[in-house]
């Protein structure tokens, strides 16, 4: 390299201990690449290059600047991974169809990017994902029928489209619906085939809950001294108590702690939760467990493949950590709300929990 980077000693040394020798011996030699390739050791613009050429190099180097404070807003490896995702969705768009279709990401994007901005909810990157899939869908349908154009298809082709799959219209439809809005709009439609479609739902809560008694034995499970991971304890007493959400189990960080008063904030929402002494001494577990691994990742339940970078669990791991009894986290918070819906004015629900008033009232 023309001119030696002044973090390059810190970066080798952080790679020492966070990857087995054999790949950060890899990644420097690629790390090193990407500098003479790009004349620059700006973090930022590092980071902005390895996205396109070099996507692997992306996690490594993200967890680095973060850690030493290099880079005061790095992307996190959660975005720049859905931004591929996002990409090999609209590749798969048939090429005539395919420029609508990137629009319609950018829109969906920025309209996220507006309401983080706002403080209003924005859309998920997962969402924005299942938008795209429906789309991409579509676009295969559509060409199979001969069409070329999103202007050419009619009523009568979405209803084909989601007569093809009739458990998902609901989901199918609500992703139409803006994709033909969309359309309309930038002037890729003269009119929205969407428009009269519809997609009624029955009203209140249809999934599948647990009886008191099986409550009692997963507590009883979960409080006792039997042998089981810690992350299994804690994600069903936090979810089965506290109708914690997966995204909140998976972003829960040691500043979300407050150890003097047993009590814990989960991300999102807006008041400290005191915990019982079960689901604290599970947590409890779970911080043993954390610090049995010598990581430097700041969150709560850490795994092996996140014990050397800075990311969340997977929402797989949240799932899996349930395998042993069977059970989804779904259903543990399902249960947990339905009887909060009973006791709790609505106000109180959405307030304590940070549920929309909407996803409230479908419990109650």
């Amino acid at each position: 390299m023309p001119a030696v980077p002044s973090w390059w000693d810190a970066f080798t040394t952080h790679l020492l201990t966070h990857r087995h020798p054999f790949y950060a011996g890899d990644i420097v030699t690629h790390t090193a690449r990407l500098i003479l390739d790009t004349h620059t050791t700006d973090p930022r613009t590092l980071l902005d290059h390895a996205l396109h050429s070099n996507p692997r190099l992306v996690r490594p180097l993200t967890d680095f600047f973060h850690a030493h404070h290099l880079h005061d807003a790095p992307k996190a490896v959660e975005e720049t991974t859905a931004a591929a995702r996002r990409e090999r969705r609209i590749e798969a768009v048939p090429a005539p169809l395919r420029p609508a279709v990137r629009g319609f990401a950018q829109t969906l994007l920025a309209q996220r990017e507006r309401a983080a901005a706002l403080g209003l909810r924005p859309n998920q990157l997962k969402t924005i994902e299942i938008r795209l899939d429906t789309v991409r869908d579509l676009s295969l349908h559509a060409t199979g029928r001969g069409h070329q154009t999103w202007a050419s298809l009619t009523t009568a082709d979405l209803e084909a489209f989601l007569a093809s799959n009739a458990a998902r219209r609901a989901s199918w439809l609500a992703g139409l619906h803006q994709f033909f809005a969309h359309a309309q709009r930038t002037g890729a439609v003269l009119h929205n085939p969407a428009a009269p479609l519809d997609a009624p739902q029955p009203r209140g809560f249809r999934g599948a809950t647990l009886t008191l008694d099986e409550q009692r034995t997963l507590y009883h499970r979960w409080n006792g001294s039997g042998e089981m991971h810690p992350h299994e304890a804690f994600i069903g007493l936090a979810a089965l108590l506290h109708a914690a959400t997966t995204t909140e189990l998976r972003l829960l960080t040691l500043d979300h702690l407050t150890p003097a008063r047993h009590a814990v904030r989960f991300p999102g929402r807006s008041v400290d939760l005191v915990l019982d002494g079960a689901t604290w001494k599970a947590l409890k577990g779970c911080l043993a467990h954390r610090a049995s691994l010598g990581t430097d990742n700041p969150h709560v339940l850490v795994t092996r493949l996140t014990r050397t970078t800075h990311g969340p669990a997977g929402a797989a791991h949240i799932r899996d950590s349930l395998t042993p009894v069977g059970l989804l986290p779904r259903i543990l918070r399902s249960t947990r709300l339905l009887t909060l819906a009973a006791e709790l004015d609505i106000k109180q629900l959405t307030a304590a929990l940070g549920m929309s008033y909407a996803g409230a009232a479908h419990y109650a």
